[in-house]
């Protein structure tokens, strides 16, 4: 009899893109991230695919992708943000899937999700019906296989979703042991309740459906998942291993399965190092006897359920109360403030309630006339969304119109099709999760919500915002001064928005720090420069131009000009109108540039008036992270005109410092100041040189360190950091000897410094050499090529400065 082991990871984060510009903006409290995907990538997602297993001195012994051994599923949203941000992680995820079904007896371990971590107990009926198709095709485009299992958001399940799920090909989920309310052998008339998760989770459980249907259940060891996620189980490796097979050898004798299950967000964003366990837990389990690292298709395929067993409806593994943690106050939180209240959750729910209806009713109305089957247009909407190219949208349409559309009509049926895709974001299930309707991830939902409301009323003419705002004034904050939910949407909702108008004013200001091409993207908006021309005079300048501006969603456009200012360093504005001719554009351009070429700005601002209007655009209007790149210029260029006068004093009375401190004598806090910028600013640059000289590094240091100057250790760490992944990257582009001597030399400058660095990416590039080029060399040289046998130790030597267990892996 084989004992069986399966690990299951749960990956997602929720959508976090802004929806006017299908791009993730900063996210401060994620910092010193962009965002919080990117910072959860870079300490999970990514590890996870590249997880250390080391020996007992902390040397590297072997890289390994965790995603090839452990089961998993990714929400189809945070998938799609992998591919585009990590696609080399992105790449590993697939392949992982693909290697697991040649290891895994033809099964893989990737399960789908439901598409955007909808309640699906809460949700209409074809809104999960589109949940589900939406998350079999993303799944089915990506891995390239049709999903064998699904996860549902929040592990919440009901009996309609599962019989969705079973019309759409699934055949297995799982669900915590809470969540199981009687069970009974197959053939057997009699119920045995399993209350309070006590239900055996060692063996696979057939679900019958009202319709005839089937679905396997898996209910995951509750305890040992507790452990991991919220214990201290992750703090070994051998103790996590040791875990699973004490509880695998306690196990009866009909081939069970311990398994776990978790938000993989446990290893190495929760838990850090904690993919470093999984990877040694793992890779020690496979070595016992008897016991196989299993996924749960594979161990489905080989036993069949030989109970039966009834779920409790409306329940989910987050929630000690159902799936109420998501339309009322019932108690549970995250913990933060015990002395909140989520009372706020059943007005935000009823809001949404609301608005989805009154969309509904809208996308039916509107589309009568443009598709044939509006919400089975929508299931299949989903193929747009994953390929956003003519084509797709071309093929998508001659399925699914009523008529070949011209381009107003075509606007419309997408801009109705994108109200419902936001009408379905709306929901993701973390909007009610935390403590307050003030937190990011509920502002996010209402931001899709303001979206669907302006996608509504573009089409229709009807907007639902102030019915909207009504419902959600009842939702209380708890943060002083915050107000309510209505309060919130005012501040931290509509200035997201954007349209073809802003990205204009967007263009129009950026215009005076970049050259764009004729063509370009910006977000999801297409622009294309039809004319521009740009006068300066002393510190002032003047753009003035037209441009095509559409949308690649909606596929809306417009034809827009511009006219921006520059005055002074930090004065900027713009004026944008789309009611301009060629005559009419020419006359604009004429008359401001001669104005402005005269001196007469009182002329300029006459004109862009009389042009114009009275709208103005400031750099306000632009969109947040190119603002903040535009400040980050305006002051870097501050910040280096002030060092640069530091660097002055330093250097006109470093001889005078040091008498000062040969006589005992007090140094002026200014000089020390001054001191402080200049060392640092020369470091600095030193560093970024082509070819970092030890010897300059090494005596800034001395001087600092005579001078008593800390560094900021999180500016030097990822200073040095990106600047030996920089090295590395090129040694791997060109593997010569001169590159090679090069990453020694920067490394010999990192050890130099009193901060740890961050190895990670160095030494994933070393580990793909290794298993790459340096064989290729290795016999070469063995075949005679005595220049390369210098390069063979000299590579070799790096692997040992970088922590690998060189002996052991030149062995194996």
């Amino acid at each position: 009899m084989e004992r069986y082991v399966c690990i299951h990871g749960h990956f997602y984060q929720p959508p976090r893109e802004n929806p006017w510009l299908e791009r993730i903006e900063t996210q401060e409290s994620a910092y010193p991230y962009h965002d919080w995907n990117e910072r959860v990538n870079a300490e999970c997602y990514a590890p996870i695919a590249v997880s250390r297993i080391v020996d007992g001195s902390g040397r590297i012994v072997r890289i390994v992708n965790n995603y090839e051994k452990i089961n998993f599923d990714f929400g189809p949203t945070l998938l799609s943000w992998i591919q585009w941000h990590s696609p080399h992680i992105y790449g590993k995820i697939i392949e992982a899937d693909r290697l697991s079904i040649e290891r895994r007896s033809g099964h893989g371990n990737a399960m789908a999700q439901a598409y955007n971590h909808m309640i699906m107990p809460l949700a209409e009926r074809r809104d999960k019906i589109a949940q589900v198709a939406w998350g079999v095709r993303d799944f089915t485009k990506r891995f390239g296989r049709h999903p064998e299992g699904m996860w549902l958001p929040e592990a919440a399940v009901d009996t309609e979703t599962l019989e969705i799920m079973s019309e759409h090909g699934i055949r297995f989920t799982v669900l915590s042991p809470g969540q199981a309310g009687a069970v009974r052998p197959l053939g057997w008339e009699e119920w045995t309740p399993v209350p309070d998760g006590s239900i055996d989770t060692t063996r696979p459980y057939l679900c019958r459906l009202p319709s005839g249907a089937e679905m396997h259940i898996i209910f995951y060891d509750g305890g040992i998942s507790h452990e991991v996620s919220f214990g201290d189980l992750l703090n070994s490796g051998e103790a996590f291993a040791g875990r699973l097979l004490e509880v695998s050898r306690g196990a009866g004798d009909h081939s069970p399965i311990v398994n776990i299950a978790t938000d993989g967000e446990t290893y190495g964003h929760h838990h850090k190092f904690g993919e470093m366990a999984l990877a040694y837990a793992v890779d020690h389990i496979e070595s016992v006897p008897g016991v196989r690292l299993t996924n749960y298709a594979e161990y489905l395929s080989i036993n069949s359920p030989a109970h039966e067993v009834r779920i409790i409806e409306n329940t989910s593994w987050s929630c000690a109360h159902g799936v109420e943690r998501w339309r009322s106050d019932c108690g549970c939180a995250t913990g933060g403030h015990p002395e909140w209240n989520q009372k706020w959750r059943a007005p935000l729910r009823s809001s949404l309630d609301h608005l989805r209806d009154r969309l509904a009713g809208v996308y039916e109305e509107f589309s009568s006339g443009l598709l044939k089957d509006p919400w089975e247009a929508r299931n299949d909407y989903i193929d747009v969304i994953l390929e956003r190219s003519e084509s797709v949208k071309d093929a998508f349409l001659r399925t699914h119109a009523v008529k070949s559309l011209n381009r107003l009509e075509r606007v419309t049926a997408f801009r109705l099709l994108e109200m419902q895709r936001n009408s379905m974001l709306m929901y993701t299930s973390c909007g009610w999760f935390f403590e307050d309707i003030s937190g990011i991830e509920t502002v996010q939902i209402l931001r899709y919500a303001a979206r669907a409301i302006e996608l509504a009323g573009e089409v229709s003419g009807r907007w639902f915002e102030d019915e909207f705002l009504s419902g959600l004034s009842e939702a209380k904050s708890n943060v002083e001064g915050l107000g309510n939910g209505a309060d919130i949407y005012r501040r931290a909702v509509k200035p997201s928005r954007a349209d073809l108008r802003r990205a204009t004013v967007h263009v129009a200001i950026s215009s005076f720090f970049e050259d764009y091409p004729e063509e370009t993207e910006l977000y999801c908006y297409r622009v294309e420069r039809q004319e521009y021309r740009k006068l300066r005079h002393d510190d002032t300048e003047i753009a003035v131009g037209r441009l095509r501006v559409s949308s690649s969603i909606t596929e809306e456009e417009g034809t827009f000009v511009f006219a921006a200012l520059q005055l002074g360093s930090y004065d900027y504005n713009c004026a944008v109108t789309d009611r301009a001719d060629d005559e009419s554009y020419t006359r604009i351009r004429e008359d401001l540039f001669t104005s402005f070429s005269g001196g007469d700005l009182p002329g300029v601002h006459k004109g862009v008036q009389r042009y114009f209007g009275s709208e103005r655009y400031t750099i306000k209007d632009l969109f947040k992270d190119e603002q903040q790149r535009l400040l980050d210029v305006l002051i870097s260029d501050t910040i280096d005109d002030i060092e640069k006068n530091f660097e002055g004093v330093y250097e006109k009375n470093s001889f005078l410092m040091g008498l000062l401190e040969e006589f005992g004598h007090r140094i002026p806090g200014v000089l020390m100041m001054a001191t402080e910028i200049a060392l640092k600013r020369e470091l600095q640059q030193a560093l970024q040189g082509t070819r970092v000289d030890t010897d300059r590094v090494g005596f800034l240091l001395g001087e600092m360190k005579r001078w008593h100057i800390e560094l900021d250790r999180k500016w030097l760490e990822m200073m040095l950091r990106r600047r030996l992944e920089e090295e590395m990257r090129r040694f791997s582009e060109s593997p010569d000897s001169e590159h090679l001597e090069r990453v020694n030399e920067m490394l010999s400058v990192v050890f130099l410094f009193p901060v740890e660095i961050n190895l990670w990416t160095a030494q994933n590039i070393y580990h793909d050499m290794l298993a790459s080029v340096y064989h290729d060399v290795l016999r070469r040289a063995e075949a005679g090529r005595e220049d390369l046998r210098e390069w063979v130790e000299g590579f070799l030597h790096l692997g040992k400065r970088l922590f690998f267990n060189i002996e052991e892996i030149t062995r194996s």
